[in-house]
């Protein structure tokens, strides 16, 4: 019995991204045999989020320990590695790009996951400090790890370029998302209410996500058409509804915040089209997402979004409006090869399943607890 440990504090806190990768590789994980989890966290966050995780014997929560006397934010990187050794972990896993400080001399092997670079390659998108300090735990992982785990390609060559990690220790491991998009029938009524006929992008409502792209898209779309943007409100989500307004698209434009886990299939399923107009992306799980949920898919060049969406995926200019329009005319309902993109894309994704996933990332555990060269 292999003991694993793992960063918890996303598989607690965070709904989407980094919180869904933690919460869908550990489920998938504990139906393997051989293997203890065990989730470190600093609080017990979310109860929801809590809930996603499979009740199995062999998982288990943990919180800090009573003779950590620090906030409770500086433990993940300065206190946790005695509780680790107090538990007798074997090998620990950092799913968000962080290992704490003083894992490497504690004897206990170790992996992290790293989904982007985008502090490095475009600090634009970030405030200056938080770039510095990105950099020094990215830099500081580095040095700690026996090996790292990358969600693509392009984020492999961006550790190399930028943290100039030697090749042999990075595995590039696919991300995989959660079982539940794969139910294509999902009925209206557990859904938002929404337009009959709708676009549909997922994912935080920031700069770099570029979802004004879309916005400047739908003057070249058929009127009924419209746009469902789901994601947290920013500053950026201002400006997206402030250009809508100015542009007369306010009526075919939906933001909706604070969707719920059980309502975002049933957002995919009913959707005509997906779009995805990132700017740059360490891999994009709502493409996948999205393929899994049967719709065809629209996204950007310019990163790693062709690695998630495949061939039969379309992609334009992050820049492009018409382009974009053209795009989605290609794979709206109705539409000759429609069936074909998305039948072709879903079995692309199938390398994406976590049953694949979870062997792979197991397999990484093995051979490195194995202590072979």
């Amino acid at each position: 019995m292999m003991k694993i440990g793992y960063d918890a504090k996303r598989i607690v806190r965070n709904a989407t991204g980094l919180g869904s990768y933690g919460r869908t590789l550990v489920n998938d994980l504990a139906q393997r045999t051989g293997l203890e989890l065990h989730l470190y966290s600093p609080d017990e966050g979310r109860s929801d989020l809590r809930g996603q995780v499979l009740e199995r014997e062999n998982i288990s929560f943990h919180l800090p320990s009573t003779t950590f006397h620090l906030p409770r934010s500086l433990w993940r990187t300065w206190g946790i590695v005695s509780d680790l050794r107090r538990d007798g972990i074997q090998l620990y896993h950092g799913l968000s790009g962080e290992l704490p400080v003083g894992l490497h001399n504690s004897g206990i092997k170790s992996v992290v996951t790293i989904h982007d670079l985008i502090f490095l390659r475009h600090p634009e998108y970030y405030h200056w400090l938080d770039t510095k300090i990105y950099a020094w735990k990215f830099r500081q992982t580095i040095r700690e790890t026996d090996h790292i785990i990358a969600v693509s390609e392009r984020t492999k060559r961006d550790i190399i370029e930028l943290g100039g990690a030697d090749q042999r220790r990075i595995t590039v491991i696919y991300q995989s998302c959660s079982p539940r998009f794969g139910a294509q029938r999902t009925q209206r009524g557990q859904a938002p209410l929404c337009p009959a006929r709708y676009i549909l992008s997922v994912g935080s409502i920031e700069e770099r996500k570029n979802i004004l792209l879309a916005v400047k898209a739908l003057p070249y779309l058929p009127e009924d058409l419209h746009l469902v943007v789901v994601g947290r409100h920013t500053t950026y989500t201002d400006k997206v509804t402030d250009y809508a307004q100015r542009h007369g698209l306010s009526h075919r434009l939906q933001i909706l915040h604070g969707v719920t886990d059980e309502q975002l299939p049933a957002l995919y399923a009913q959707a005509e089209v997906f779009v995805y107009p990132s700017r740059y992306e360490g891999f994009g799980i709502p493409i996948i997402e999205a393929i899994h949920s049967g719709l065809p898919v629209v996204a950007c060049t310019g990163s790693c979004l062709e690695e998630a969406g495949g061939p039969d995926s379309l992609y334009v200019s992050p820049d492009d409006a018409e382009g974009m329009a053209a795009a989605i005319r290609q794979v709206l309902r109705g539409a000759e090869g429609r069936q074909q993109r998305i039948e072709r894309s879903q079995t692309y994704v199938k390398r994406f399943l976590g049953g694949d996933v979870a062997s792979q990332v197991a397999d990484l555990y093995h051979h490195l607890l194995s202590d072979k060269p």
